[in-house]
């Protein structure tokens, strides 16, 4: 049953025709409401995630539910079709139940706040934000077990519930959920946090309505609307072909053992629309790696990336989700069943930006990006520290950017954009622990014309015994390198002990106990590099030398031979030419490194670690795909 929306005033919008200059009024003005959001959010919450870190995601939408700014696509329409109440003046909803909206949020970690905007009696307008919560109970600190087999062992689900209704605040709810959880203080103020962002963009949306009038402000909506249609129609035209075309791409394990799991994903124009179709995904996952991909987040995602390459100067809102048809199969690692665990799905998450950029890139490979840092790498630290005080620690990880159309991959980035890096100053005044080393992985991009940037070796020393968790990726199938480039060097974590004993540790890994003294070396992978890295300038090569982001050894994958610091121009021509007789005179468009059979048997080796064991599907799984 649909939600009943309650107005007192039953009128219909009567949308006006608007001039560019009103409409381009109106356009920044919702632009600078996103900013003011999560200027307000960070000022306001207490978890290093959201306040350092920015793991938090704001959306304007209309009246409809349609999202006019914003970066992962409007749930409102799905939420509204299954939502089972009515919608009032000085409603507030919460939710974190990622079943209970479609995947629209992928795990319970991410609580969501969603305020109706109401201005004379009619609904105007809705903003929401949602965050990552630090904690939300269940079976391990930090909430994301990663050997949970069921959405039960991950924490607190809150289905939508009123945290408001008709204004009054649902104090007894909250203090209900806040029980269930390690932090409270930090979640409390993380939720004040969000809802103090819905309401400052409700206020924005008030004032605009009230200074051009409400008919004004729903004809500019629906215009920023259509015009994101025409613009996207026609690049499908332009850059998706009907013939269709296919691209594979592999999350490593899923911390139990098994892997690696498979994302396929074919794309083809029919008529006016794109499909992208994920037929061949592998079975969903029993352990905590699973993605459940919301359709509209999945056609947000392809219209970011369309946008960006194509033409970043189009405000990308809801408007074009009728020109993608997306499929995704039942019982599919980005389709899982109830109660399939999902608090691990960042990795697939990731994953998908490196199979929607190859998908697009093979018909234009001049805008082909490589794979890069494609993940959000986490640790936690939990423990008690001297005085008897519960500490616990979620920090996100950085790493190398892919190699480009126009030029090199950044060096230590984040997979969002919006993302920042938590202070190391930050974590040793809260925190029980000294940042040894923070610094790029020297050869860690793939080389390239352009190189794939490097990742990021952080070395913690914990100054208190208590247990970490590790959840990472790309260790085992490396970032694959494009247009000529080489693939990126693959993550590492080494826990070296207080007595200098090193053990490598996995990269998907639960209740590891460390004392005062040990170190954790958290090494991230690097990009993957774009074009002949035999065109590349040797000059560049000998400052990035200098500079640390490449060693004298790691030179030589661009045929540039330093020596005493400076590039030997003799011994590099004869480098790069004996580098070119020994490879085709054609070099691939995708270099993805050896095939998975070479790297389970180079695993242990390589790595230090056994390799993931193929999982043996069921039938019942086996029908998914």
């Amino acid at each position: 049953m649909r939600a009943q929306i309650i107005q007192s005033n039953p009128a219909p919008f009567n949308p006006k025709p608007i001039d560019p200059v009103t409409l381009e009024v109106i356009e920044n003005a919702l632009r600078n409401a996103r900013v003011e959001m999560d200027a307000t959010l960070v000022r306001t919450a207490m978890s290093p995630g959201i306040r350092e870190q920015g793991d938090a995601f704001p959306l304007i939408a209309d009246h409809q539910g349609r999202m006019i700014v914003g970066q992962f696509g409007s749930y409102i329409g799905p939420f509204l079709d299954g939502y089972d109440g009515t919608i009032e003046d000085g409603d507030m909803i919460m939710l974190s139940d990622p079943y209970s909206v479609g995947g629209a949020i992928s795990h319970s970690n991410d609580w969501l706040v969603l305020l109706p905007v109401f201005k004379d009696g009619r609904l105007i307008a809705y903003t929401s934000m949602f965050g990552h919560q630090s904690d939300i109970g269940g079976m391990v600190a930090g909430s994301m077990p990663i050997h949970a087999t069921s959405i039960f062992q991950e924490g607190v689900r809150i289905p939508p519930v009123k945290i408001y209704k008709r204004g009054e605040y649902n104090s007894d709810l909250i203090n209900l959920i806040m029980t269930q959880v390690r932090t409270p203080d930090w979640c409390k103020a993380d939720l004040n946090a969000l809802i103090a962002s819905c309401r400052v963009a409700a206020r924005r949306v008030v004032e605009m309505a009230e200074r051009f009038g409400d008919d004004v402000f729903v004809a500019a909506t629906d215009e920023l609307l259509q015009r994101n249609y025409r613009a996207m129609k026609q690049l499908i035209e332009t850059s998706v072909g009907a013939e269709p075309v296919s691209f594979e791409d592999y999350i490593c394990d899923d911390g139990m053992g098994f892997g690696p799991y498979k994302i396929k994903c074919t794309m083809w124009r029919d008529g006016e629309k794109v499909v992208l179709d994920f037929a061949g995904t592998d079975p969903q996952s029993p352990a905590s790696v699973n993605f459940f991909l919301n359709e509209n987040m999945l056609k947000m995602f392809f219209g970011i990336y369309m946008i960006m390459v194509f033409d970043p100067r189009i405000l990308f809102n809801d408007g074009f989700y009728d020109l993608i048809d997306v499929r995704i199969p039942k019982g599919s690692l980005l389709k899982p069943e109830f109660p399939a665990a999902l608090s691990g799905r960042t990795h697939a998450l990731g994953r998908i930006f490196d199979v929607l950029g190859a998908l697009l890139g093979q018909k234009t490979p001049e805008f082909l990006n490589a794979a890069g840092f494609s993940s959000s790498p986490h640790l936690f630290y939990s423990g008690t520290d001297k005085r008897g005080k519960y500490f616990q620690l979620f920090q996100i990880g950085f790493g190398g950017i892919p190699g480009r159309p126009l030029g090199d991959g950044p060096d230590g980035h984040s997979l969002w954009p919006g993302f920042t890096n938590v202070p190391n100053e930050f974590l040793e005044r809260y925190f029980p622990m000294v940042i040894e080393r923070y610094e790029t992985a020297a050869d860690s991009g793939g080389p390239g014309l352009h190189r794939g940037g490097n990742g990021i070796h952080m070395t913690y020393r914990f100054l208190e015994a208590g247990q970490i968790a590790i959840h990472d990726d790309r260790w085992f199938v490396p970032p694959w390198g494009v247009n000529g480039g080489q693939p990126g060097a693959r993550a590492r974590k080494i826990l070296e002990k207080a007595d200098g004993s090193q053990t490598i540790v996995g990269n998907k890994q639960e209740d590891i106990a460390v004392d005062a003294g040990d170190q954790l070396h958290f090494i991230t992978w690097g990009g993957g590099g774009w074009g002949d890295p035999l065109e590349r300038d040797p000059a560049l090569v000998e400052k990035e030398v200098r500079q640390g982001l490449v060693t004298v050894e790691g030179a030589r994958a661009y045929g540039v031979v330093i020596a005493g610091g400076i590039v030997d121009a003799e011994a590099t021509q004869a480098l790069r030419d004996a580098l070119r007789r020994e490879r085709p005179d054609t070099l691939p468009t995708f270099d993805y490194g050896p095939d998975i059979e070479t790297l389970r048997a180079n695993c242990l080796a390589e790595t230090g670690l056994p390799a993931p064991r193929q999982r043996l599907w069921t039938a019942t799984a086996l029908a998914a795909e």
